[in-house]
């Protein structure tokens, strides 16, 4: 088979497994991620695992094995995506998305039109951000009551740390002037003091039981969009943040049916802490889907306010943030985490909560003697999104140590507003990509999808050029703290690898590694940093089988 390449790959599809796991892949250029031996003429595959990579002159016969030659497109170790939400990706594709809104006025046409086509039950939707918009404010259940009269309307700002209720939505969850946010959460409320539909991080809750029920047949739906999407825009592997307790044992029939055709690396919610520290680490069909790790939250996000610091916000002097959880609430859990061998990863954007975090890991290994711990010293504990540090902080991260999970996307959409939010100085500390990699800091790179696109050439541009989408940077945008292409490729491949515990199969095109390959149709190691983003998917490799493919390649 040839793949051949034309200037733009005009459609995509999901492509059946391919027959056999034996394959051979051949011309075009292969980048190993193997830093004495970067590039590679060819790679043979026999039963889903590498047997050989090096010249095509040295290759062994291979007799029958389906080949592919590349032509003149690139191979890469699969690229993961070290931090998104599955369900969210499925859910987005199913739901009202306002991804990419122009403004509240378009925001609003589009839920207009949502309702008009879905005249039944609530509307549920989310991807809206106020960043760009010329109205230059957050939605309001003013807004959606004119878009959608008398309808329970909830929909998620992008970052998924805030919603916006319709008055319906309000009336319906007996939220009034007078009702407290819980703890972690907030409120907000218009000039003479009602709600003005604005429900902060742990105020989500006092409206969830609004959202429609899912069952099973709509989890699963909800799955195979999130795992097609993954697959087509060349991701071979997600770990999958804040995963369901309850959704673990659906994951792992679909991957044993054969219906999981990438990757997945669980941190379950918390009501799954209990539970998968009794039973230990958990895995179904050969590893594609491993549950190892649990899912904590600091504190919220940097958008909404949420964040927590120390000093406060430069656009909003009243408060510091929101913490989600106290040390009281954490230390038990993650002691426990090391009695059991399982991974802790904890939401920490603002810099004190980072640094909260990082003293209860401390606190909580100096607490269990290390005898009794299950993975002794390789506990890999992770900080996700670990956005704003202070400097002095970023020892602590080396020290521990603590793999920093961050996700570039979030610098280049964060450009515009981080600066209102926090001042000039504590850009210093924000989003301090290479200030951690110096310090040999393992830097997982993801995207967090739904609240970004979950597309890795995005990322991988974010990582090397610390620009947004236009080219644009600002003048206070810290432009240091770019990473090398080599060092983003790490960030992808060999680095989420490691923070799954699996090194040794994956991340590397090497010799008794797993199968895993991501094809693009332009050299992203080499190409100028403007062209990285335009690049086009041409296949999704995973175990040997080809798992996607662009259509008409």
């Amino acid at each position: 088979m040839r793949l051949a390449l034309l200037a733009a790959v005009a459609g995509m599809a999901l492509a059946l497994p391919a027959a056999a796991q034996d394959l051979l892949v051949r011309g075009g250029t292969i980048h190993t991620g193997v830093e004495n031996a970067p590039i590679a003429e060819a790679v043979l595959v026999r039963d889903g695992r590498i047997v050989f990579v090096g010249a095509v002159a040295d290759l062994p016969d291979a007799p029958g094995v389906e080949t592919i030659d590349l032509g003149t497109a690139v191979m890469f170790p699969g690229f993961t995506d070290g931090h998104a939400h599955l369900d969210g990706i499925g859910q987005r594709e199913l739901t009202l998305n306002l991804e990419g809104s122009a403004s509240i006025v378009e925001a609003m046409s589009r839920l207009s039109a949502w309702a008009e086509s879905h005249p039944d039950g609530p509307i549920v939707g989310r991807g809206w951000i106020e960043t760009h918009w010329p109205e230059d404010r957050f939605l309001t259940r003013q807004d959606l009551d004119a878009a959608a009269p008398g309808r329970v309307v909830l929909l998620g700002r992008a970052d998924g740390h805030a919603v916006v209720a319709s008055t319906p939505a309000l009336e319906a969850a007996g939220i009034t002037r007078d009702t407290q946010a819980p703890t972690g959460g907030d409120i907000l409320k218009d000039d003479q003091g009602e709600p003005n539909g604005m429900l902060i991080d742990a105020a989500e809750q006092l409206v969830a039981a609004l959202m429609p029920e899912r069952d099973e047949a709509a989890r699963r739906a909800a799955y195979r969009e999130g795992f097609a999407f993954e697959a087509r825009h060349g991701w071979t592997g997600l770990h999958f943040m804040s995963a369901p307790w309850a959704d673990i044992p659906l994951l792992e029939q679909m991957a044993e049916a054969g219906e999981a055709p990438i990757r997945v690396y669980n941190s379950v919610t918390p009501d799954g802490a209990e539970a998968l520290i009794a039973s230990g680490p958990r895995q179904a069909a050969d590893g594609r889907v491993i549950t190892r790790a649990i899912k904590m939250y600091a504190d919220g996000a940097l958008g909404s306010r949420g964040a927590a610091l120390f000093e406060p916000y430069s656009d909003a002097p009243e408060t510091t943030g929101l913490m989600q959880m106290t040390r009281e609430q954490a230390l038990p859990v993650y002691e426990a985490a090391l009695r059991g061998g399982i991974q802790i990863a904890t939401h920490a954007i603002g810099d004190r909560g980072n640094a909260e975090v990082s003293d209860w890991y401390a606190e909580a290994m100096q607490a269990v003697p290390q005898g009794d711990w299950a993975d002794g010293r390789d506990v890999r504990w992770r900080i996700e999104h670990a956005q704003i540090l202070k400097p002095e902080h970023y020892g602590r991260f080396s020290d521990l140590p603590i793999i920093a999970s961050m996700q570039p996307s979030h610098a280049i959409g964060d450009l515009h507003f981080a600066a209102d939010r926090l001042g000039d100085a504590r850009l210093d500390g924000a989003y301090a990509w290479k200030s951690l990699v110096d310090r040999d800091v393992i830097v997982v790179g993801g995207s967090d999808a739904p609240v970004e696109r979950g597309d890795p050439l995005i990322e991988f541009y974010a990582a090397v050029a610390r620009r947004d989408l236009n080219g644009f940077q600002g003048p206070d945008w810290r432009p240091q703290e770019a990473v090398s292409r080599d060092t983003a490729l790490k960030m992808f491949t060999l680095w989420p690898a490691y923070a799954s515990f699996r090194e040794d199969e994956l991340g590397t095109i090497e010799v008794g590694k797993r199968a895993d390959f991501s094809v693009f149709d332009r050299d992203l190691m080499t190409v100028p940093e403007a062209d990285i983003p335009t690049a086009v998917p041409v296949m999704t490799v995973v175990d040997g089988e080809v798992v996607w493919r662009a259509e008409g390649s």
